[in-house]
């Protein structure tokens, strides 16, 4: 089974508002996840990220693949950087 970390939208007409979310690659965007680990609003400023870093850790090192938008949102918060400092640890 093909595991995304994806934004699923949330939040009225013109206002958007997204959850990160790991579901099944071949569920629809706003369908059936996983789990939840946080959620992005781009509408503050500046843009409010919040992300549980533990679990997002856990399903990367899982084999969980991040959409574009999540992963530099991983950017973002550092996450990415956390990875890279394990797999590559001395």
């Amino acid at each position: 089974m093909a595991v995304r970390i994806r934004l699923k939208r949330m939040g009225a007409k013109k206002k958007p508002f997204y959850r990160v979310v790991v579901a099944d690659a071949r569920s629809p965007r706003d369908g059936r996840f996983i789990e939840e680990i946080g959620y992005y609003n781009p509408l503050t400023d500046p843009a409010q990220i919040k992300i549980d870093e533990e679990k997002a850790l856990k399903w990367l090192a899982t084999g969980a693949q991040p959409s574009d938008t999540v992963r530099s949102l991983f950017r973002k918060a550092g996450i990415l950087k956390k990875v890279h400092e394990a797999k590559y640890q001395k």
